[in-house]
């Protein structure tokens, strides 16, 4: 990402709560590294499964929000509600398709869909919330959706909640030390063959889209602690 791209700013649409500013300043030291990662990391670094070069795919983008905690630096998540057809009681980050109203998925629409979508699912306040980057946007091959991965510090933070029973189950935050933390790491295997790393936090199995792009960003910023890959946990169909 160019240092252009990086301090753009566009009115989101909201004009009681101002532009979006995506930039750097003023964030918690211990985020530079995220920072960094997010400047320097390339697309195929974090997945095999890139957008198609024919534009083919749904666009999306996902909210990467850290806060701080009474344990230190933390991320949002919420879990999808069991009734869904897709992904049942999956945790994942607040995030959500593109509507037209976000403006062009090359540039700043993905940072007010990123935005839009966490106000709409755990009731967030965007005004609290600073966009600092922005990751190579990835590929979800079973929805076929292109996620661009937007990041941010939320430095005002706001009460947040489930806004609808009917798509949310809970929304809530895991401490990045319980992220790092070998015990609560394992490797997922899907009746389809897939394997992949995942999470047991907050009594619930991160896994996934989520639980990747967590494990890119703790190895990326030098956050990862070695950990056993042998620990399998298995899937289920439904899952």
């Amino acid at each position: 990402m160019t240092e252009a791209t990086q301090n753009r700013r566009a009115d989101t649409g909201r004009g009681r709560r101002g532009s979006i500013d995506l930039h750097t300043h003023g964030l918690p030291d211990w985020l530079d590294p995220v920072v960094e990662a997010a400047r320097t990391v390339r697309p195929t670094q974090l997945s095999r499964f890139l957008p198609p070069e024919d534009g083919r795919g749904r666009q999306s983008a996902v909210l990467i929000l850290f806060g701080e905690g009474p344990r230190g630096p933390e991320l949002l998540l919420m879990e999808r509600a069991g009734t869904l057809r897709s992904h049942p009681g999956q945790p994942s980050f607040p995030g959500g398709a593109l509507d037209p109203e976000d403006g062009d998925p090359g540039t700043t629409g993905p940072l007010r869909a990123a935005l839009r979508e966490a106000e709409e699912e755990t009731g967030l306040d965007p005004a609290g919330v600073q966009l600092f980057g922005v990751l190579p946007p990835l590929y979800i091959p079973v929805s076929k959706f292109v996620v661009t991965p937007v990041l941010g510090w939320w430095r005002d933070p706001s009460p947040v909640g489930v806004v609808d029973p009917a798509e949310t189950a809970r929304v809530f935050t895991v401490p990045v030390a319980d992220l790092t933390d070998p015990a609560h790491r394992v490797t997922v295997v899907h009746p389809s063959g897939f394997h992949g790393p995942a999470f047991t936090v907050e009594s619930a199995l991160v896994w996934g889209f989520t639980a990747g792009v967590i494990d890119r960003i703790l190895h990326f910023a030098g956050w990862e602690r070695p950990w056993d890959r042998s620990r399998e946990v298995p899937l289920d169909w439904r899952a």
